[in-house]
């Protein structure tokens, strides 16, 4: 009843209920995207083609992210994940090149402009990766009946615009979303593209297990039990934090003498997993490159190499795997939490954290306490990444629904979904309502 309650409050707020509306308006948009058949591809004879990303595998691993629409050859095949690229890459440059250094110091302006540069940056991926995808249709088990105008120049031409404009256009449904609607629009995107195959996925494995008589529904109640154990664990690891204590001196005037007094005692929260899912999408990326290398000689070590690092469920695949996550989480981090800048703006508002001294040895302690926490949240990171390999090799479960066990699907939906109840949330507790992270006696809505 309390939740009813509190989504019948959701619906009250007039600009909340728009932006809500708006959202699933601009999802169901890309949804319908993903269902559209490129032309001079015959939609029927893709069928036996889609079939074989739903048993897993690195196919299956990209398919999921873009909710069918790769093995369906739809508009939006590539989906979001060219912008994603583009978007990593430019947050790295930020590093190194001194113009988009000075572009970031430039606030609302600047951030504009590397926004530009993201877009243009995108395009020029999506004009890689659309004839590669294109190219390799064949390769993947498409057969040259389904091209029904031929692979001619034409097709190739026409197909490469329809695939870049179709990233374009689901690159400006995000923004979108994000300025007009509720939550981070690319990530929703992303979320909905997973969230897609799970019914089918969870389909497969209800068929495989009762219908077969392999487990029966005891196996199935196991398996639901196991994964909103894995989804709770994910939940903590994004959550968590370290809280380091932080106090403000500040100067108030007594019977005409001014005096320093300490303010109120504050925090600084060191989030366990700073990286978020990064160094799983790095890892990830990085994992394909053996296989694509090694499919470019005959040898019988090349061909070694490329079943060792396509099994996405194999054990030397997910210890490489593993690895990678732990040495990019700190990575990532190093880059993307600025411990520096943290204490040169605690000293300048008159902050300090009790018994080090403002200033370097104040970055330095932070330094020493991220790369503490770091450990932990990278080890715990990587067994959720590989915890579908487990749940494949010790509970035999289908390899379509145990990509939902962990790994990038998992992190990004539990992320995704935290962020956007946070923003409903605010927009509920500013409307003096009980918001939906939190419990309490319901409160009138002030005029």
């Amino acid at each position: 009843m309390k939740f009813i309650e509190t989504l019948k409050n959701v619906w009250k707020i007039e600009e909340l209920r728009n932006r809500i509306i708006l959202t699933l308006g601009m999802l169901l948009v890309y949804r319908f995207g993903a269902q559209v058949v490129l032309p001079g591809i015959d939609a029927d004879m893709l069928a036996q083609f889609a079939g074989k990303f739903d048993s897993g595998g690195i196919g299956g691993l990209l398919n999921a992210f873009t909710g069918g629409a790769f093995a369906n050859a739809s508009v939006f095949a590539l989906g979001i994940m060219p912008y994603i690229s583009a978007s990593i890459v430019v947050q790295l440059m930020q590093i190194a090149v001194p113009y988009l250094q000075k572009l970031q110091k430039e606030g609302e302006s600047g951030r504009k402009k590397i926004n530009q540069i993201t877009r243009w940056l995108t395009i020029g991926i999506c004009l890689v990766q659309a004839p590669s995808y294109l190219a390799g249709l064949p390769a993947m088990g498409v057969p040259a009946e389904a091209f029904v105008m031929g692979q001619s120049l034409m097709f190739y031409v026409s197909s490469v615009i329809i695939l870049v404009t179709g990233t374009i256009f689901a690159m400006w449904l995000g923004e979108k979303i994000t300025d007009k609607g509720i939550g981070n629009g690319i990530s929703i995107l992303i979320m909905v593209g997973i969230i897609a195959r799970l019914p089918q996925s969870f389909a497969q494995e209800f068929v495989s297990r009762v219908m077969e008589s392999n487990g029966g529904l005891i196996m199935i109640l196991i398996e639901l039990v196991i994964w909103f154990v894995i989804i709770l664990l994910s939940i903590m690891l994004v959550m968590a934090v370290r809280k380091i204590p932080v106090q403000y001196a500040r100067r108030t005037a007594t019977g005409g003498f001014e005096k320093n007094i300490f303010g109120a005692r504050q925090f600084i929260p060191l989030k366990l997993n700073a990286s978020g899912v990064m160094p799983i999408i790095f890892a990830q990326a990085i994992m394909f490159v053996p296989s694509a290398v090694a499919s470019l000689n005959d040898s019988d070590l090349s061909q070694s190499i490329q079943a060792t690092f396509s099994d996405i469920f194999g054990f030397w695949y997910n210890l490489v795997f593993a690895v990678l996550i732990i040495i990019f989480t700190y990575f990532y981090t190093a880059i993307t939490v600025p411990t520096n800048k943290m204490a040169d703006d605690l000293k300048r508002s008159g902050g300090f954290i009790p018994g080090i001294k403002p200033g370097s040895q104040t970055a330095e302690y932070l330094d020493r306490i991220m790369s503490q926490i770091t450990l932990p949240g990278s080890i715990f990171l990587a067994l959720i990444a590989i915890f579908p390999a487990f749940v494949v090799k010790l509970m035999g479960i289908q390899q379509g629904w145990a990509l939902f066990y962990g790994g990038t699907s998992l992190l990004i939906m539990v992320g995704v979904a935290i962020d956007t109840m946070q923003q409903v949330n605010s927009y509920l507790l500013n409307r003096h309502y009980d918001g939906l992270m939190k419990s309490g006696k319901n409160r009138k809505a002030v005029a």
